[in-house]
């Protein structure tokens, strides 16, 4: 089955689970579509497109020798090559010329993803494989292809120095060497926190409580330790690229409002890896109810966080406190588009009526992930 389509399927069974779980007042309101209209193309197809652009160009400056061989020598020194910063200290006019391509495509990429002017470059630039750094010779020169999103791409198409497309086959490293054009996910992950966390307090979905702590609050507070994770997927393919893996965690605040945290989790690299990060996931002084949801994502090159801020604070505001704990992801998912769940690996998994006293391992409702988690009290210095 592909990851789309166990994301849907996933999504289908979080939103039963939160049904029959509870009813979130009121629904989200949605509007049809106009059937005359033209549906543009999603953030994740005009990022693609942005990449396939500097590719071609890129593979077209290959065919300056000195330049060729300078980008030689930066791929084989290091994992990602900042492709902006590599062709603003080159020495011939073919890497200057695409400096500036480069450049402007680094600011159309970090709009489309909802990031500030200020994240800077994003694009990077890699050697395909391990495996093809022997056949990287000086007089050879690599194919460009864009890192692909999905697991399941069966080919990917790379594109020579003299504008010829090719379609590589992705079951097997390919002999001639390629460079794969990809985005710092770390990078744009770390600025794109920032906008979700601006956004959240801004419409009031992350405040601190206002309400007087008690006397033995004041000693410190609970929390729910995350002791060990994994999430199951495919194995990652070669032609992959990167992710970074964040949760948000959603409840109703002392003051009866929705809130909501974004917990960071960078360490989680590989798929059927179990990691024990020991981390801190819920601040129990923060929460009305003893219970609280949890929705693990991932940002792949196509995420917009200006857009799921947007979408969240528009979403959640509209939720009220009924007296008792109600579920919050599907909300939360409702407010998300359609495409995060096909074309774009952005849902994970969702934890439901987390709670202070949880303990052992929890297995996500889409079943694509597992957290060990402990209670666990912070005490003041």
């Amino acid at each position: 089955m592909s990851r789309a389509s166990k994301r849907r399927r996933a999504l289908i069974s979080v939103m039963l689970s939160a049904v029959i779980a509870g009813s979130v007042q009121p629904a989200i309101a949605s509007t049809a579509a106009n059937p005359g209209s033209q549906v543009p193309p999603s953030p994740h197809a005009q990022v693609r497109g942005v990449e396939e652009s500097v590719a071609r160009s890129f593979s077209s400056s290959l065919r300056d020798p000195r330049w060729r061989a300078q980008v030689r020598s930066a791929a084989l020194g290091t994992r990602e090559v900042d492709l902006q910063a590599l062709a603003g200290q080159a020495v011939d006019t073919a890497g200057g010329r695409l400096r500036a391509s480069v450049s402007a495509a680094d600011r159309r990429i970090t709009a489309l993803k909802g990031l500030p002017e200020s994240t800077g470059s994003l694009l990077r630039v890699r050697l395909g494989a391990p495996s093809m750094r022997a056949r990287l010779r000086a007089d050879t020169t690599p194919w460009v292809a864009v890192a692909a999103a999905d697991d399941h791409a069966t080919t990917l198409t790379a594109y020579d120095s003299q504008g010829g497309r090719h379609t590589v086959d992705t079951a097997r490293v390919p002999e001639r060497p390629l460079y794969v054009l990809d985005i710092d996910v770390s990078k744009a992950h770390r600025a794109g926190m920032a906008v979700l966390r601006d956004a959240l307090a801004a419409g009031g979905l992350d405040r601190l409580p206002d309400k007087p702590v008690s006397t033995l609050d004041a000693a410190g507070w609970w929390a729910t330790k995350v002791t060990g994770v994994e999430v199951k997927d495919d194995e990652e393919p070669w032609f992959k690229g990167g992710a970074e893996m964040f949760s948000l965690v959603t409840g109703f605040g002392l003051d009866g409002k929705v809130r909501v945290d974004s917990v960071d989790m960078p360490y989680l690299d590989d798929d059927n890896t179990v990691y024990y990060p020991n981390q801190i996931l819920v601040n129990w002084s923060n929460y009305k109810y003893n219970l609280a949801d949890v929705v693990m994502m991932e940002d792949d090159d196509g995420t917009n966080y200006k857009a799921l801020a947007q979408a969240l604070t528009t979403a959640l505001l509209t939720v009220t406190d009924q007296g008792t704990y109600i579920p919050l992801v599907n909300a939360l998912l409702s407010a998300m588009p359609d495409s995060w769940f096909t074309d774009d690996p952005d849902y994970v998994d969702s934890w439901y009526t987390l709670s202070k006293n949880s303990t052992g391992r929890l297995n996500g409702a889409a079943g694509n992930g597992w957290m060990t988690v402990e209670p666990y009290f912070v005490e003041e210095l």
